[in-house]
C-alpha cells in the first residue's frame, strides 16, 4: 500500500541494515560481509567480495542495485567515506558490540554510544516528506489509535501521553483483544500508528490492517521499509537503529522510535492554534502534586487542595 521511504541522506551502511531482511539469499551474504567490515571492503575488488559471501559477482551487482548505489564502484566510494567518518572511527575506537570483558566503565560508553548513534542515523535517513504528510494527519485526526507490543508499547504510551497534553484524542492498545475492538471502530477521519522495529509483529500488523480496512488512515513506524507492516500502511517513517547484543538494540530501537516521534509531536504542537494553552493547563493541574522546600529541610505540598 505504501512506497519505500526515500533515504537519500543516508549512510550506505544504515540503507543496507535496513533493506537487509528483503534481500535476496545470495545478496544477505554479501551485505553480511560488508556490514562485518566495511572499510576492507571499500578496499576490495568484486570478485573478492562475491568470493567472500560465496556468490558471483552478478550477484554483488544485484545488490548494489538493490541498495540503490547503482554499482559497485559508487558502493565502495560510499564506503570510504562512511568508514572515514567520526562516527565510524569512535565504533573502531569502542571495539563495537559489548562483550563479557568489557568493564562497567565501557559498558556505558558502548551503550551510550550506540543510543546516541540511533538517534543520529534515524534523523539523517529520515524523509521529510513522508514526516511532514504524518504530521499533517495527526494535527488534524479525530482521533489517533496507537498500537504496540513488547517494548514497542511503552513507546505508543509515551506518544498517547504527548498528544494528550496538547488536546489530541489519542489512546495506546497493546492488548491483542482490544486493540483489534478499538480499531474497528475507527473510521475515516481517525488515523492509526503502528509501532514495530522489525515491522513483523503479527499482532501489530493485524491491528493495522483491521484499522485501514475501516477506513482510518494508517500511519507505520518501523526500522525496515520493505517488511510485513509496511503494506497495510499508507504513510512510512523509518528508524535507523542496529541490533547488538545484550538487548542493546532493543533499547536503542526505542530510543529511535521516541526520537522521531517526539519530533512530530513538536511539529503536531507548533501547529496547533491552543497547544500552549492546552500544556499551561496541564502544568496547572499537576502543580499541587509537586513539593516544596522548607527552612527546616522537610518538604510539604505546594498548596493542599
Amino acid at each position: 500500500m505504501s512506497s519505500v521511504p526515500q533515504q537519500d541522506d543516508a549512510s550506505p551502511l544504515v540503507r543496507i541494515r535496513s533493506l537487509l531482511p528483503g534481500l535476496a539469499r545470495a545478496e544477505q551474504r554479501v551485505a553480511q560481509v560488508v556490514l562485518d567490515n566495511p572499510a576492507v571492503v571499500a578496499h576490495r575488488s568484486i570478485t573478492e567480495v562475491a568470493d567472500s559471501a560465496g556468490t558471483s559477482e552478478t550477484t554483488v551487482t544485484r545488490f548494489c542495485k538493490a541498495i540503490g548505489v547503482g554499482g559497485y564502484p559508487e558502493l565502495r566510494l560510499a564506503l570510504a567515506a562512511a568508514t572515514a567518518g567520526p562516527t565510524a572511527l569512535r565504533e573502531r575506537e569502542l571495539g563495537g558490540e559489548i562483550g563479557p570483558g568489557d568493564d562497567l566503565a565501557r559498558v556505558a560508553r558502548k551503550v551510550a554510544f550506540a543510543d546516541a548513534t540511533a538517534i543520529e542515523e534515524t534523523v539523517d535517513q529520515l524523509d521529510m516528506d513522508a514526516l511532514a504528510a504524518v504530521v499533517d494527519v495527526l494535527t488534524s485526526a479525530r482521533r489517533v489509535d496507537l498500537y504496540g507490543i513488547g517494548l514497542s508499547a511503552f513507546v505508543a504510551g509515551d506518544f498517547q501521553h504527548k498528544l494528550n497534553r496538547v488536546g489530541r484524542v489519542a489512546l495506546a492498545w497493546s492488548d491483542p483483544h482490544t486493540a483489534l475492538t478499538a480499531a474497528a471502530v475507527l473510521g475515516p477521519g481517525d488515523a492509526a500508528v503502528g509501532i514495530s522495529h522489525t515491522g513483523s509483529t503479527t499482532d501489530t500488523v493485524d491491528f493495522l490492517a483491521e484499522a485501514a480496512r475501516r477506513g482510518a488512515v494508517t500511519i507505520a513506524l518501523t526500522n525496515y521499509p520493505r517488511s510485513a507492516i509496511t503494506e497495510v500502511a499508507e504513510h512510512v517513517i523509518t528508524t535507523a537503529a542496529r541490533e547488538t547484543s545484550f538487548r542493546t538494540g532493543a533499547m536503542a530501537s526505542r530510543i529511535a522510535a521516541l526520537t522521531v516521534l517526539d519530533c512530530i509531536y513538536v511539529a503536531v504542537a507548533r501547529g496547533l492554534s491552543d497547544a500552549s494553552a492546552a500544556l499551561a493547563a496541564g502544568d496547572e493541574a499537576v502543580r499541587s502534586r509537586r513539593l516544596v522546600g522548607r527552612p527546616d529541610g522537610r518538604r510539604k505540598p505546594l498548596r493542599s487542595l
